[in-house]
Parts: C-alpha cells; sequence; structure tokens
C-alpha cells in the first residue's frame, strides 16, 4: 500500500525595508570634506552633493540616499570612519523609511 503526500509551498518574496541615510549638521565639518564624502560614498553628482550640503547647513540633516539596511549601515560606517581619520565630528543618522 502507498501513501501519497501532496505538499505545496508558498513563498512570499517582500522587498527589503529601506533606510535613509542623513547626515548631520556640526560646526566643525567643513563644506569641502563634505562634498567630498557625498561624492565619494554615496556616488552623488558635484551638483547633488552640493544641494545635500546645503541642506545639512540650514535644516541641521542632509539625505544623502535610501538603502537595504545593511548597505545603509555601511555608508554611515565609512563616512563616520573617514571624518574620524580627518579630524572631523560628523556624524549620520539612519532611519527607516
Amino acid at each position: 500500500m502507498a501513501i501519497k503526500v501532496e505538499t505545496s509551498t508558498i513563498n512570499e518574496l517582500r522587498e527589503p525595508k529601506m533606510y535613509l541615510v542623513y547626515m548631520l549638521n556640526d560646526d566643525y565639518t567643513t563644506w569641502d570634506f563634505c562634498l567630498r564624502i557625498i561624492t565619494g560614498v554615496f556616488h552623488k553628482t558635484l551638483e547633488e552633493a552640493d544641494n545635500i550640503t546645503q541642506d545639512i547647513h540650514t535644516k541641521g540633516k542632509g539625505l544623502c540616499g535610501i538603502y537595504s539596511y545593511e548597505i545603509a549601515e555601511t555608508k554611515a560606517d565609512a563616512v563616520q570612519r573617514q571624518a574620524r581619520e580627518e579630524g572631523f565630528p560628523m556624524r549620520c543618522s539612519i532611519e527607516e523609511n
């Protein structure tokens, strides 16, 4: 006597949560450093970087990009590591979108 077993698998694929990466204003980090970081780490054009830097200066933070958590965390760490190496207190924040 053979037993027949039916199974079904439902795979539900969901998009990963996305996170906003902001650079935060301080009184010491130079405009030039912000431009270099935004163009280098976040791959923005110089014009985009200038606009983001203006937001950092006037609004207290500037949105640098929207990424999955791991990428957002890596980019924020890269910014803060480079800032420390160059003697700046620049900080980043990551917020769920």
